[in-house]
């Protein structure tokens, strides 16, 4: 029997005077990748800061119930927040949340194409660049769950087939992890949720 990650059910999002998704419930397992998929607008980011525990569930609009959360295993979350120190060269920024997290493997460190960044200040690295320490960030983590909202955003073409094979080793390694994204992605046995369909 495949061993669960996550089960989270009946999951409602409400921003403001605004209802973004209802009635959402989902699993995931281990070795799976989910990709979240939909317009902007839906909800996709929030939803993957409910999972990460950073929002709480809205009550159901009809029920009053509040949804629920439950992860086995510690989680890490990349999204927009790369939390790197702008004024700090990068591989000091990365040793700052190495004594928080732990190291970042060499080999990855080198297959992110950073070797050569360590010593350029994170603000002058470029978008692709910082998309890349935060995904040598996370890697560092050392979670068995990984939450990664538009990992692709700022990627080249070369970059982005790089983090799809980072997801499958990660997934294949007994992993699991969710991708929202409203890019498409090439991953084997990816399976999909619109958020589209959970939309009031």
């Amino acid at each position: 029997m495949t061993a669960t990650a996550l089960t989270a059910t009946d999951l409602c999002c409400r921003r403001g005077d605004r209802w973004l998704f209802s009635g959402l419930s989902l699993g995931l397992a281990r070795g799976q990748a989910l990709h979240i998929l939909g317009p902007n607008g839906l909800g996709k980011s929030s939803l993957m800061r409910m999972l990460a525990g950073l929002l709480p569930p809205s009550p159901d609009p009809v029920s009053g119930i509040t949804g629920a959360i439950a992860w086995d295993g510690p989680l890490a979350l990349m999204d927009e927040r790369h939390g790197l120190d702008l004024g700090q060269p990068l591989g000091a920024a990365l040793a700052f949340w190495a004594r928080v997290d732990g190291p970042v493997p060499d080999e990855a460190i080198k297959g992110l194409g950073l070797a050569n960044l360590l010593d350029v200040p994170v603000r002058y690295l470029s978008t692709g660049q910082k998309k890349r320490a935060a995904l040598a960030r996370l890697i560092g983590q050392h979670a068995p769950n990984w939450l990664l909202d538009e990992p692709l955003n700022g990627l080249d073409v070369a970059a982005c087939a790089m983090v799809e094979r980072m997801i499958e080793r990660h997934c294949a390694g007994g992993g699991a992890c969710i991708i929202a994204s409203h890019q498409s992605l090439g991953i084997p046995g990816l399976t999909r949720l619109d958020l589209a369909e959970y939309a009031l």
